[in-house]
């Protein structure tokens, strides 16, 4: 690590948790982010200005003027534009010194599995619940942790979820089994503070990087939630599922590997 990039961190490098090993780990890894909204926004912008060395970003919609009250990896000309596009140009701009690679497609069945297999860990930063439900099963099926945020209106939630892990860890389908009802489900139609999406995103950032790094108490087996209106944190405990597709395949395959060590 030359001196310019020693600078540039230095505020982290100087964190005994990170320190220059931490550093340099977060400069070879990578991450798929899931999303270019107003979770993406600040979330984007902390992992790239973090050093993370590869981040990609999938995302189909073009930058409209709706969207600049919270996603502020835009700006006014950027309208009209890829959101990916938009994105990249801003994060290098932020830090020449990584790679960002764009998907201007949506995350869907055909190309989920293979996107998420390039990638160290899975940043969920969707707006719908069938792309978290794709998401959840894929990235169990390819054993990769999934770091997952959601927001509403003045509210917002965060977890961690690795239920590849086997044992108490759950996966998001253990939290919410089924998909809610579409109605009022989204910003478009419900509404949400710019300043929460920030929150959520920032503290989604926080939450990659402790994973990367192995520093810190996961949020595995817990989601947090916000509450903008009251600026209160309160953290749940999310039971793995027993009747949860993760804990029958968790299951098979332990018992499978249990019968290959058999005499």
């Amino acid at each position: 690590m030359h001196f310019d990039q020693q600078k540039r961190y230095s505020r982290q490098i100087n964190l005994p948790e990170i320190g220059l090993d931490g550093q340099k780990k977060l400069a070879i890894s990578s991450v798929l982010v899931v999303g270019a909204g107003g979770l993406g926004a600040p979330l984007l912008l902390y992992l790239a200005a973090a050093g993370i060395g590869r981040i990609g970003i999938i995302d189909a919609d073009k930058v409209e003027i709706s969207n600049l009250q919270r996603q502020i990896l835009f700006e006014t000309g950027d309208v009209g534009r890829s959101k990916v596009e938009s994105a990249r140009d801003a994060l290098l701009d932020l830090n020449p010194e990584i790679i960002i690679e764009i998907y201007n497609q949506r995350l869907d069945a055909d190309n989920c599995a293979e996107l998420i297999v390039r990638y160290d860990i899975i940043a969920d930063a969707c707006d719908n619940f069938p792309t978290r439900f794709l998401l959840n099963k894929a990235c169990f099926a390819a054993q990769k942790t999934l770091v997952s945020a959601a927001v509403i209106g003045f509210r917002g939630q965060l977890s961690t979820f690795k239920a590849h892990l086997g044992g108490e860890h759950p996966c998001y389908q253990c939290w919410c089994p089924e998909e809610p009802p579409a109605e009022g489900q989204n910003c478009a139609a419900s509404g949400v503070l710019g300043s929460v999406v920030g929150v959520m995103g920032s503290l989604q950032a926080t939450e990659v990087v402790k994973e990367l790094l192995g520093i810190g108490t996961s949020l595995s087996g817990y989601m947090l939630l916000f509450e903008g209106l009251d600026l209160a944190f309160r953290k749940v405990r999310v039971q793995k599922d027993a009747h949860c597709f993760c804990t029958e395949k968790s299951a098979a395959i332990n018992k499978n590997i249990h019968s290959s060590h058999l005499p």
